[in-house]
């Protein structure tokens, strides 16, 4: 919520508990409040255009308008009125304020580092990869990434913020797509189409996975950040999985689930997705190798320094990506649980595992058992943190969709207080550090980086401490 926001609803909701509490201010006084409110309301639908949160404030102002006229009217019963108005300004007030907690352009963090970002997204089809979500034995899985990274000069057209504005479905992971009617405005603070900067060497390379059912689109302050400190980041998008997402035809593609009812706690269809994911994670690395499909940034991407990296259930597919394929060369999860074989197989690569408060997320028995086997069996040592006053979205931008008010709320009753922007400037400056200290190619001191941020706890991960890890 900006401030010219908040300057108006401040001074809408001021006049109505004013008009709804005392004789004053009088009808000129309303009637100037209502008019000021107008005016700044017609300059926010000139600069966004109509939005559905405005409504309740239309209606505020226009009620303070006719306030203002019935007192011009001395006879009793616009007196009357007046006195019977003054609950329903209450109501009315409160309606205008309840919808601008979803904002209708939220803001994002501007990244840190020191290059400007560029974005663009691919879409292919692996002809070699049945889709097993859907019923049609001709369809090939879709592989759908957006690329952050430095840029060069150039590049107009901003990058979308989600797949499908305009078209989405009634829901966008359980948010109201009509909540998202002005998501097209969203700075992500990236150039479209800009050409990748030129280096001495070619920049290392991130593959990201989303959380179970999160669009990419939704780690955009995160991966724009992660960018801008000198990597090339591929974030997927995983078709039928993910909320929504534009394949390589056009199509709109949404989540279809086929949970089988002799699996308890849906662990083996949990596990098979995870390999679904992994194997995305690897087809998108197979044409990084290859430098196929990519335009110019392929020659800007190291094939010799490649991370997975993810959150939540992407989490656990980099880390199933990672176990199987030593292109990769180091891993981090973000606060994720693990499926199926990353419980048993070893890590033979370094890795990071960020955790947000176990007390305001609530990490599942599954979610410990899972982490404390992955540690078991690490091979190259890593790092372990977690953040304090973080919750399990922090990560993400969502939190950034609410207005400051609700998002302080939010904070005292259910955690995150941190906020996204401060957990994400956080973790990028964790991972950055310990990408270049996994891959030996520059300074990467992961504990003094840790050690700029309060309320990390954690450490190092050595492979012989493994072994007794709890």
């Amino acid at each position: 919520m900006s401030y010219p926001d908040l300057a108006i609803l401040a001074l809408a909701l001021g006049a109505a508990w004013l008009a709804a509490l005392s004789s004053r201010p009088g009808p000129r006084g309303l009637a100037a409040v209502a008019a000021l409110s107008g005016l700044g309301m017609a300059v926010q639908a000139w600069r966004l255009g109509p939005c559905w949160q405005y409504a309740p404030l239309c209606a505020l102002v226009l009620a303070l308008a006719a306030l203002a006229w019935l007192r011009r009217r001395p006879s009793p019963r616009h007196r009357a009125l007046v006195w019977t108005g003054r609950g329903g300004l209450l109501a009315l007030a409160a309606a205008a304020a309840l919808p601008w907690a979803l904002l209708p352009v939220p803001e994002l963090p501007p990244p840190r580092g020191p290059y400007p970002v560029g974005s663009r997204v691919f879409r292919w089809v692996d002809p070699q990869r049945l889709e097993a979500a859907t019923a049609d034995p001709r369809d090939r899985r879709n592989l759908v990434v957006q690329a952050w990274y430095p840029a060069a000069a150039g590049g107009a057209v901003p990058p979308p913020y989600l797949d499908g504005l305009g078209r989405l479905p009634e829901t966008v992971s359980f948010i109201p797509s009509l909540a998202m009617a002005r998501y097209g405005r969203i700075d992500t603070h990236a150039r479209g189409q800009a050409p990748p900067l030129a280096s001495t060497r070619p920049w290392p390379v991130v593959l990201f996975s989303p959380g179970y059912g999160a669009s990419r689109g939704f780690y955009s302050g995160l991966l724009a950040d992660l960018a801008s400190r000198g990597f090339v980041v591929l974030a997927l998008d995983h078709p039928y999985e993910v909320s929504v997402t534009q394949l390589a035809d056009g199509r709109l593609a949404t989540p279809i689930e086929r949970l089988p009812p002799d699996d308890p706690g849906q662990l083996h269809y949990m596990a098979m997705r995870m390999e679904v994911r992994a194997e995305d994670l690897r087809g998108v690395l197979d044409r990084v190798q290859r430098g196929d499909g990519f335009g110019a940034l392929s020659a800007r991407m190291d094939r010799t320094r490649v991370a997975a990296i993810g959150h939540s259930f992407g989490g656990a597919a980099a880390i199933a990506a990672a176990m199987a394929d030593p292109r990769l060369r180091a891993a981090a999860n973000l606060d994720g649980t693990l499926y199926g074989r990353a419980l048993r197989q070893r890590l033979e690569v370094p890795l990071l595992l960020l955790e947000s408060d176990r007390r305001e997320t609530g990490h599942s028995e599954r979610y410990l058992q899972g982490t404390a086997a992955l540690i078991r069996h690490l091979r190259a040592g890593g790092y372990r943190y977690q953040i304090a006053a973080a919750n399990h979205y922090s990560f993400t931008d969502v939190p950034l969709f609410l207005a400051p008010p609700a998002r302080w709320l939010l904070g005292r009753l259910v955690g995150g207080s941190r906020g996204a922007a401060a957990t994400q400037a956080l973790s990028n400056d964790l991972l950055t550090a310990f990408l270049h200290d996994a891959w030996r190619d520059a300074p990467g001191d992961v504990a003094a980086a840790a050690a700029h941020h309060s309320g990390l706890s954690g450490g190092a991960l050595s492979p012989a401490a493994a072994a007794g890890a709890k």
